[in-house]
């Protein structure tokens, strides 16, 4: 058996194929949608996945204020944060990130769920949410994907 020809083959940022996909959260749990959307930013669903290159999809998600936290997690959950200054803690709820914007509270948790480091910064840059179905990447021609069909 020839040793020669069994090579693995790493992606770099010339080899590899972004695509754009359109995931809709209407009726999707928040955390559930979040992971799936980090797996896609990372390239994890591609055979060419490399971990150290960017070589995930650029995710445009589109009813973004439809999605659903099950309980009362929308007032009870709490995420701090902290200024660095005495008495700079802050509170906030995933109501108060909704208030603010669609765009703040699915930031938040997708940034969880990516590398801490400089990929995964640049990898959120790659994620683009609507609160309607309207977005302005037509240009683009993204396919639609349906988020429950992947693992």
């Amino acid at each position: 058996m020839d040793t020669l020809s069994f090579k693995t083959i790493s992606a770099n940022k010339a080899t590899v194929k972004k695509e754009w996909v359109v995931v809709d959260a209407t009726g999707q749990s928040l955390g559930r949608i979040g992971a799936k959307v980090a797996k896609l930013l990372r390239g994890k669903y591609k055979p060419s996945f490399t971990p150290h290159v960017d070589c995930g999809d650029n995710v445009i998600i589109i009813n973004a204020d439809k999605v659903v936290l099950t309980g009362n997690k929308w007032n009870d959950r709490i995420y701090l944060r902290f200024t660095g200054y005495p008495g700079g803690q802050k509170a906030y709820t995933p109501a108060d990130l909704k208030a603010k914007g669609d765009d703040r509270l699915f930031r938040k948790v997708v940034k969880g769920m990516l590398p801490k480091n400089r990929l995964g910064a640049k990898l959120l840059g790659n994620l683009y949410v609507y609160a309607g179905t309207e977005h302005k990447h037509e240009a683009q021609q993204p396919k639609f994907i349906d988020i429950n069909a992947l693992k």
